[in-house]
């Protein structure tokens, strides 16, 4: 039996991501369509989702949160503050509020809903495919029931990983939140390559999406350390030589690890602007935080495992929590 059998989830704010989770939930059989209401204030996509899922849909956020075991928050950043201006001191105590909002900590969700129980996570793209890689952290008072429902919202998605550390979510949103657009930037600049060899364009980008997926799929099914994979097609003084060169000599490694890092500074600054909208932690990032935004101690070491993390999906034989081999 699924832990949200019997259970009402709402959406608050139903855009890709939620309809994903909408999806997820029902192709997997967990819930069924009369335990899922919507909030959205566009007509037109309150008609398109109850269309096409067989959802409830309304257009405002606290009568779906009223009527709600678990609410999942989809909003965007700016427009948090005003839907928790609209629930705050309006949720029961037992509901489980799931946040899926970019830069949101746990303390500008308590502080803005005046509620306890909040799950913070961060999904990434490729769960509007089922195929999607989430973070998330559950605040003390969220109880072990809550956390089964938060692993079934967030398996809807795909794979699924729990830290005990919620900056484990704020560095998840560097990597694998925004992991796809460095993906499709490198996959668009060696289609284009392909293109200026000589292939049609078409071509080309069914040579690179089929060696990504197959490259990925690979090194999944090996369980191999990346640079193991990468020797393995390096012979010396051969082609795979002579273009890793050119790599290595660009600085590849370097400009990928600046992205990640801006990505996450970009994050904390996220989250500290909620924060001193709602007069939070004034003056202060993150007391983990090192004034170069990069983390001071243990949740910052980079070859660390986020402590007591669970994880699931698809390939159970891939570790989402395990270091360099």
């Amino acid at each position: 039996m699924s832990p949200l059998s019997n259970r009402t989830v709402a959406t608050i704010g139903s855009g890709v991501m939620a309809e994903s989770i909408i999806a997820g939930l029902l192709r997997g059989k967990l819930v069924g369509p009369r335990q899922i209401i919507g909030s959205e204030p566009r007509q037109e996509r309150r008609d398109e989702l109850a269309r096409q899922y067989g959802v409830r849909m309304t257009a405002s956020n606290l009568e779906a949160a009223s009527e709600a075991d678990v609410i999942l928050l989809s909003v965007k950043p700016q427009t948090l503050t005003k839907v928790g201006h609209e629930l705050g001191g309006r949720l029961r105590p037992n509901q489980l509020v799931v946040s899926i909002v970019a830069g949101a900590t746990c303390r500008v969700l308590t502080g803005l809903l005046e509620h306890r129980e909040v799950v913070r996570s961060m999904p990434n793209t490729p769960a509007q495919i089922g195929r999607g890689m989430t973070v998330w952290y559950a605040s003390p008072e969220v109880t072990e029931e809550q956390r089964d429902q938060a692993r079934v919202l967030m398996h809807a998605l795909g794979g699924e990983l729990e830290v005990d550390d919620e900056r484990f979510v704020e560095m998840a949103t560097a990597v694998s939140g925004t992991g796809p657009a460095y993906v499709f930037l490198v996959m668009e600049a060696l289609i284009d390559a392909a293109v200026h060899l000589g292939f049609p364009r078409h071509v080309a980008h069914d040579l690179v999406i089929e060696t990504l997926e197959g490259s990925t799929a690979f090194a999944k099914a090996t369980a191999q350390h990346p640079a193991v994979l990468r020797n393995m097609v390096t012979s010396p003084g051969g082609t795979s030589a002579a273009a890793i060169h050119e790599l290595e000599s660009g600085r590849l490694r370097t400009v990928l690890s600046e992205a990640v890092w801006a990505s996450y500074r970009r994050t904390l600054e996220l989250g500290a602007d909620l924060e001193k909208g709602l007069g939070l932690n004034e003056g202060q990032v993150d007391g983990g935080v090192a004034g170069d935004g990069r983390p001071s101690n243990g949740a910052g070491n980079p070859g660390k495992s986020p402590a007591g993390s669970r994880t699931s999906g698809p390939t159970p034989k891939a570790s989402a929590s395990g270091g360099g081999r």
